[in-house]
């Protein structure tokens, strides 16, 4: 398996949110779906797409925690949960 690189670029919105930016390779035909469905749904970016697949992923392979949860479900329905 093929290791990350990753930058850890640390930024602390809020006190509870911590945002680590890293870079991994996507195949080209997996860029150009992404890059054609922003195009279509200018709601959503990149950054929305990565983390609400991700987030859909981890809950499919059974992970549970109720931030997880927020985050995959404020992705998905353009929702910003607060505590």
């Amino acid at each position: 398996m093929q290791e990350l690189n990753y930058d850890e670029n640390s930024k602390v919105p809020n006190h509870k949110d911590e945002v680590i930016s890293f870079k991994c390779e996507l195949q080209e035909n997996l860029q150009k779906a992404m890059k054609e469905f922003v195009e279509e749904h200018p709601n959503w970016d990149q950054y929305r797409i990565l983390q609400a697949a991700i987030a859909g992923f981890l809950m499919q392979k059974g992970f549970q925690n109720r931030d997880l949860t927020r985050l995959y479900i404020g992705n998905m329905f353009s929702m910003n949960f607060k505590d």
